[in-house]
C-alpha cells in the first residue's frame, strides 16, 4: 500500500527504513521521502514506527521522547 502519495513511497519501503534504524518521522522522511512534502502521511508513518518498536521492544530513550514530543 502507498503510505506517501506525494513521493510514491510504499509501506514496505517505510518498514525497511524503520527496520534499518529510523526512529522518527523526520528520519524516515530523510531516508525515503515519505512525509517530506505535504505531510498528510506523517501520522501513518508515526504509527508504523510505533508499531515496529512496540514489537521490537523499543528504540531506546530517543524513541520515547520523540513519540511524546510528536
Amino acid at each position: 500500500m502507498f503510505v506517501c502519495l506525494c513521493t510514491g513511497v510504499t509501506s514496505h519501503v517505510v518498514a525497511d527504513v524503520v527496520a534499518n534504524g529510523a526512529c522518527t518521522s523526520k528520519q524516515v522522511a530523510e531516508a525515503c521521502g515519505a512525509g517530506s512534502d505535504c505531510g498528510r502521511c506523517r501520522h501513518t508513518v508515526r504509527g508504523m514506527i510505533e508499531a515496529y518498536f512496540r514489537e521490537q521492544d523499543g528504540c531506546g530513550e530517543q524513541h520515547a521522547v520523540t513519540a511524546a514530543a510528536v
